[in-house]
């Protein structure tokens, strides 16, 4: 069964139909920039773009990066403030001519994905699954039940924002070396295990790609860190699963 998922992040827009019996891409997914700025009418029309790539007609699963309470936006990372208060299901389903659409916090997808098909598959306990992108994302799970809109990356960490530290973004802006950035990840990861005191962290987006770069520097951590077997398709993914749910 095949259900269409669209990942919205700081900086593209991405999306693809999925597998959801294997849990991956069904066809290579395709990728616009993010609107700037990231209005909610320019963001729905990048998505429909996206959608209509590939001749989509049927259910349609989007993440967004920010807290989602049933189909309304309310609070906006990285993206337009004006997204604050808008019913998002209503204002895509328009958008993609009726069809049916399922929202949900970024983070929260990308969890959903790994937790039944990546690295958290089968764990128990307290698992965090945090996205490093544009800013930082969170999942939360409880002996495989998720605790939704965590957002932890707006931790205060060196008395700034987290993602304001730690990011991907912050990485390429500041031209850190790797040892650098793994030394904020890491100080950002002993506060949150300070806070929740889980058994496995699952570190995704596209940086996981490049796990072995600095993990392996990152010291003093009790828990267990892992690269998310998804990498940057997890979101995509739990988009797609969230709108097969519905």
């Amino acid at each position: 069964m095949n259900v269409f998922g669209v990942d919205i992040g700081g900086s593209g827009i991405k999306g693809a139909p999925v597998d959801l019996e294997r849990g991956d891409l069904a066809e290579p997914r395709h990728k616009v920039l993010t609107p700037q700025p990231a209005t909610p009418d320019g963001v729905a029309g990048c998505v429909a773009e996206v959608v209509a790539h590939f001749g989509w007609s049927g259910p349609v699963g989007v993440t967004f990066p920010g807290v989602v309470t049933g189909s309304t936006i309310r609070t906006a990372a990285n993206v337009d403030k004006g997204w604050v208060g808008v019913d998002a299901t209503a204002l895509l389903g328009d958008r993609l001519g009726g069809m049916p659409v399922t929202i949900l916090n970024d983070a929260d997808a990308a969890g959903i994905a790994e937790m039944t098909f990546g690295a958290g598959r089968g764990r128990k306990g307290t698992v965090i699954v945090l996205t490093f992108g544009t800013g930082i994302g969170s999942a939360v799970f409880t002996d495989g039940r998720l605790v939704p809109n965590t957002e932890l990356g707006h931790l205060e960490l060196d008395g700034h924002e987290a993602e304001k530290r730690a990011s991907t973004k912050v990485k390429d802006d500041k031209d850190l070396s790797w040892e650098d950035w793994a030394h904020r990840v890491q100080k950002y990861l002993a506060h949150v295990e300070m806070l929740f005191s889980p058994e496995l962290f699952i570190v995704g987006g596209g940086v996981s790609r490049k796990a072995e770069k600095f993990l392996p520097l990152i010291q003093g951590v009790r828990a267990e860190i892992v690269p998310a077997e998804l990498q940057n398709n997890a979101g995509i993914v739990g988009a797609a699963m969230a709108a097969a749910a519905r």
